[in-house]
C-alpha cells in the first residue's frame, strides 16, 4: 500500500500557514483547506488558494472513508475501514490525538457539536448488496447471528463511544433534522430510511424505498428544513421527502447516484452520478435538470469551497479531485495525485455531500 504522507510531510508550521485548526485563517486572506480521505492512503490536504496538494496527514490507520471536521476546525475525524476505528486528529499539529474503536466497517462520518456520528456494519461480508433481481450471495456460516448495523456516537470531550443507535442492515448516509432533534439514516441493504430521536436513539419512522428505487445512499435536508432528498443508487433516482418524511416524488438521475447536496442558497440540488460519470445539477423547486458536468471514475462525494466559487469532487477510480467552476459548471482543474479518494470536506466548513456549516 502506498502512503501519500511519505510524499508530503506536513510540518506544524505548514499546517498553521494553511490555516488548519485556526479560526482566523480566512481573516488572514487564506481561502482555507480541503481534507480528502484516500482509501489507499491517508488524508491529503489541498490549499484552496492555489488548488494544489500541499501535504498529507498520517492517520495511523488504513482504509479511511468517512471524514468530518469540527466547527472550530480543531479536530479532524476519519472512519478507518481496515482498522475498525476512527482517527481523531489535532489539525494544529497534524498528529493523531486518539484512535477510538468503533466496530466492523465504519463508513460515514458526521459531526454535530462535540459529537461524532459514525455508521458501521458489523455483519457486512464485504462488497455491495446484490442488484435487484440478482441471486443472493450464499452465507458461508449460516449459524453466525446477524448483528444489526449501527450508528456509534462518540463524545469528543470524553474520547469514547457514549451511545449506539440501531439502524437497518448496512447503514449508510447520515443527516440531522434542521432543529437537530432527529437523526436520519439511509439503510442500503433493506432499502429503508429510518428516522430516530437523536437523544434516545428511539426509532420514530421507517420509510421503505423499494417502490421508488433500491439502495438509498446519500441523504440531505434542505437549508430551510422543509424537505429531504435521498439518492436511490439502484433506482437511478433521488427521492424527495417532505418535512414529516413522507415521500412526495422521485426525480430521475444518471446511473448510480450517491453523493447529494443542496447548494448554499438552497436553489439547486447537486448529485454525483457515479456510473454516469457526471455531476448533475437540478432546480430545487421544479426539480428539472439544469446541467450535467462530465466528471471521472467513481465520483461519490463533493463539497463547495468556503467562498462558494467552486465545487470539489472526489473521484475514487480516477485518483483525482476535480475543481468545478460553480458559475460556468465546467471542470477547470484536475488534482490527480490522490489514492482512491472517498470523501472530502473543507475548513472553514462549507456545504457538501458529507458536511454543512
Amino acid at each position: 500500500m502506498k502512503h501519500p504522507h511519505n510524499k508530503y510531510n506536513l510540518s506544524a508550521a505548514l499546517l498553521l500557514t494553511l490555516g488548519l485548526g485556526t479560526a482566523s485563517c480566512t481573516q488572514a486572506g487564506n481561502k482555507g483547506v480541503a481534507y480528502i480521505s484516500n482509501q489507499d492512503g491517508g488524508v491529503t490536504v489541498i490549499d484552496l488558494a492555489t488548488m494544489e496538494t500541499k501535504g498529507a496527514i498520517d492517520i495511523g490507520a488504513k482504509g479511511p472513508r468517512g471524514i468530518g471536521v469540527t466547527a472550530d476546525g480543531k479536530w479532524l475525524v476519519t472512519a478507518n475501514r481496515d482498522d475498525g476505528n476512527i482517527s481523531v486528529i489535532d489539525t494544529a499539529t497534524g498528529k493523531v490525538a486518539k484512535h477510538i474503536p468503533i466496530g466492523k466497517n465504519p463508513e460515514f462520518v458526521r459531526v454535530l457539536g462535540d459529537k461524532v456520528y459514525i455508521s458501521y456494519e458489523p455483519s457486512s461480508k464485504g462488497g455491495p448488496p446484490p442488484k435487484p433481481g440478482a441471486a443472493p450471495v450464499e452465507d458461508d456460516d449460516d449459524d453466525e447471528p446477524e448483528v444489526p448495523a449501527k450508528i456509534s456516537v462518540v463524545d469528543l470531550k470524553q474520547g469514547k463511544v457514549v451511545q449506539e443507535i440501531v439502524g437497518g442492515p448496512e447503514t449508510e448516509g447520515i443527516e440531522f433534522s434542521k432543529d437537530g432533534k432527529k437523526l436520519v439514516i439511509t439503510n442500503e441493504a433493506d432499502n429503508t430510511i429510518t428516522v430516530h430521536d437523536i437523544q434516545s436513539g428511539k426509532l420514530l419512522k421507517t420509510i421503505h424505498t423499494s417502490k421508488y428505487g433500491d439502495r438509498p445512499r446519500g441523504i440531505k435536508v434542505s437549508p430551510d428544513g422543509t424537505f429531504y432528498v435521498s439518492t436511490l443508487e439502484y433506482g437511478n433516482k433521488f427521492l424527495v421527502l417532505d418535512k414529516d418524511f413522507n415521500p412526495v416524488r422521485t426525480v430521475n438521475t444518471g446511473k448510480t447516484p450517491y453523493g447529494i447536496s443542496f447548494d448554499p442558497e438552497g436553489k439547486h440540488i447537486y448529485v454525483a452520478a457515479s456510473k454516469e460519470k457526471t455531476l448533475e445539477v437540478y432546480d430545487a423547486k421544479s426539480f428539472k435538470k439544469v446541467k450535467s458536468v462530465t466528471t471521472g471514475e467513481r465520483c461519490w462525494h463533493f463539497t463547495f469551497t468556503p467562498d462558494n466559487a467552486n465545487v470539489l469532487l472526489a473521484c475514487g477510480r480516477s485518483d483525482e479531485v476535480l475543481v468545478i467552476d460553480r458559475k460556468k459548471l465546467e471542470v477547470t482543474k484536475r488534482i490527480g495525485d490522490k489514492e482512491m479518494p472517498w470523501g472530502i470536506v473543507t475548513y472553514p466548513k462549507s456545504v457538501g455531500s458529507l458536511d454543512k456549516p
